[in-house]
């Protein structure tokens, strides 16, 4: 018997996605690699397993995707962009509106139960998935800070900031957002968020930013 599932067949925890119709493979190749790199890590994730959830033959995978890494990078990406939509740069309302949904975004996606197995798996072993963690920092966490960067320059030329160092301040307001309950779901303090928590904390985090940026 193989010590290692993905190598014959989709890992127990992973839901087996179906033979999709040619117009959603490349989504159902994204959406079965988030599920097992997040399991098996980039080394232990092969791309016959991933063709295997995903219900399309070798040649469709490479097709879309030449490689392990450019398939990692890009089903990043399309979890913040799921988090993060265009419409960050169109939302209305005031200032402390703007960044209470953007904040809502990020913790909804930094919590979910796919980034958590995530996150766990880096950490397990730095060593081993070190290349896995930078693939992840370059096309998620710097990406999302670097595009917050561009709204709150935008807001500094509207008056509404006062930012000297826009990418200092995107991190500053992220980690504020993270704090401490993201800590204590990762190491399993707490299990879930109650939303009444979820409300408070966000609030608090922009109510922090403002009070330190805020023109």
């Amino acid at each position: 018997m193989s010590r290692h599932p993905t190598r014959d067949k989709p890992a127990d925890k992973t839901v087996r996605l179906g033979r999709p119709p040619d117009a959603d493979k490349r989504l159902a190749v994204i959406e079965a690699a988030k599920q097992l790199f997040a399991i098996d890590g980039l080394q232990g994730t092969s791309m016959d397993a991933i063709a295997r959830l995903a219900g399309v033959s070798k040649v469709t995978l490479y097709r879309y995707f030449t490689d392990k890494d450019a398939l990692f990078r890009e089903s990043v990406a399309q979890a913040c962009a799921r988090s993060a939509p265009d419409g960050w740069e169109l939302l209305g309302g005031s200032l402390k509106q703007r960044l209470t949904r953007i904040a809502e975004d990020f913790f909804d996606l930094i919590t979910s139960e796919q980034a958590m197995s995530l996150y766990r798996l880096m950490a397990s072993n730095p060593r081993r998935h070190r290349k896995l963690s930078l693939l992840f920092w370059d096309a998620g966490p710097e990406a999302i800070m670097q595009r917050f960067a561009q709204l709150l320059d935008a807001a500094r030329a509207a008056g509404e900031l006062q930012v000297t160092d826009s990418r200092a301040a995107a991190a500053h307001f992220f980690f504020l957002v993270k704090a401490e309950l993201h800590m204590q779901l990762l190491i399993g303090v707490v299990d879930k968020v109650a939303p009444a928590k979820r409300r408070a904390h966000i609030d608090e985090a922009v109510a922090v930013f403002l009070r330190a940026y805020a023109r």
